[in-house]
């Protein structure tokens, strides 16, 4: 069992700066939890200080239910893997790997033996004898896995891990790492500023800014029901529109106006609305929820908007525009070779019922 728990664990420097502010998390045992925000925010120094190379200010750090604050790393059992790999240069990929274990004065024969079973784990089985120097950027990604991975440590630690390979490695790298966690059945916490990281990757998904866990969920809930106005535009590529205006009632139905735009509410989700009427609010609508063609005929609730088309941009698996109405600039997602042509109008729906309402004044959503 490696069930890690931080509780209200603050990081305040002498200089008056709180980098991580009253952050209370648990991981449980074989889970995979992704901590990500925007940089800054405060989450390598939330993974340091549970790796014990930085002390928190207050609260307390427990893994499988025993206070570590006072343990050195070393005594933490903690394996950590960072951005700059940190390999040794002078040494070989064997003897970087055996490393750890040779300082624990393993017997040679075991060290052998778990070198050789990680080496074939991750696919480096026949670059042992190389230096770091001559690895491709891939290569030193798997051989910093691979020393983290040979000491069978109780917790796993990743801090931005993929951020220096290029797009195409660190996507293949993602699954790479997302199989190891299944594989090795560990605990591990993963911290990157990637959102596509962290949906693709995450079990769990702790969002972090300016030093505070905005919301813990699972991917989907993440995306479909943010917490907040950050944790809605921090997620989704291109990122969510959104729109500064009022709840208001006009016959017995509630409208978001914006502009001369009155965007109607769903019926069934009018429950406890009613207090938030006259409320400055924000609108939040996912770009791939803006469609072209008979929307309300569908059966869906929203709003035909005529809109002139600003910039296109073919993705080859799909299309994103970008257009203004009237003071409104927003974008939206279609199918690959959906038509547009540049100064020119289109009709748009604008479907509500995954539409997202948020507190204009603290930035809570609502609905």
């Amino acid at each position: 069992m490696s069930i890690l728990v931080l509780d209200n664990i603050t990081k305040e420097y002498p200089n008056g700066i709180r980098a991580v502010d009253s952050v209370c998390l648990e991981i449980n045992d074989q889970e995979l939890l992704i901590l990500v925000g925007p940089s800054g925010c405060g989450k390598t120094t939330t993974l340091r200080m549970i790796a014990g190379l930085e002390d928190p200010s207050s609260g307390s750090i427990y893994i499988d239910s025993e206070r570590v604050n006072n343990r050195s790393p070393r005594e933490r059992n903690i394996a950590m893997v960072f951005q700059n790999y940190a390999l040794y240069p002078h040494m070989t990929v064997y003897d970087n790997l055996a490393f750890s274990l040779k300082m624990h004065h393993m017997d040679p024969a075991k060290i052998r033996l778990l070198v050789t079973e990680t080496a074939q784990m991750l696919g480096i089985e026949d670059i042992l004898h190389q230096k770091p120097r001559l690895l491709s950027g891939g290569q030193q990604q798997r051989v910093a896995l691979g020393r983290a991975i040979v000491r069978r440590p109780q917790l796993f630690l990743f801090d931005e891990p993929l951020s220096n390979l290029d797009a195409h490695l660190r996507a293949k790298m993602r699954t790479e790492l997302s199989r190891l966690h299944t594989r090795l059945e560990a605990t591990m916490v993963y911290v990157t500023h990637d959102q596509i990281e962290a949906m693709s990757m995450g079990e769990k998904i702790a969002v972090m800014n300016k030093g505070k866990i905005q919301q813990v969920a699972d991917p989907i809930t993440i995306y479909d029901r943010p917490a907040n106005k950050f944790v809605a535009g921090f997620f989704g590529n291109p990122p969510i529109n959104f729109f500064e205006g009022e709840l208001v009632s006009r016959d017995n139905n509630l409208f978001f106006a914006t502009g001369d735009l009155l965007f109607p509410i769903p019926v069934a989700r009018y429950a406890g609305l009613e207090r938030f009427v006259n409320r400055q609010l924000v609108m939040g609508m996912r770009p791939e929820n803006i469609v072209v063609g008979e929307g309300k005929k569908n059966g869906h609730c929203g709003l035909y908007v005529s809109s002139s088309v600003e910039v296109i941009e073919p993705m080859g698996c799909e299309t994103i525009v970008y257009f203004s109405a009237g003071v409104h600039d927003f974008v939206a997602r279609f199918e690959a070779h959906t038509e547009f042509i540049v100064n020119e109008q289109a009709k748009l729906f604008f479907s509500m019922e995954k539409s997202l309402l948020f507190d204009k004044e603290t930035e809570q959503i609502i609905l």
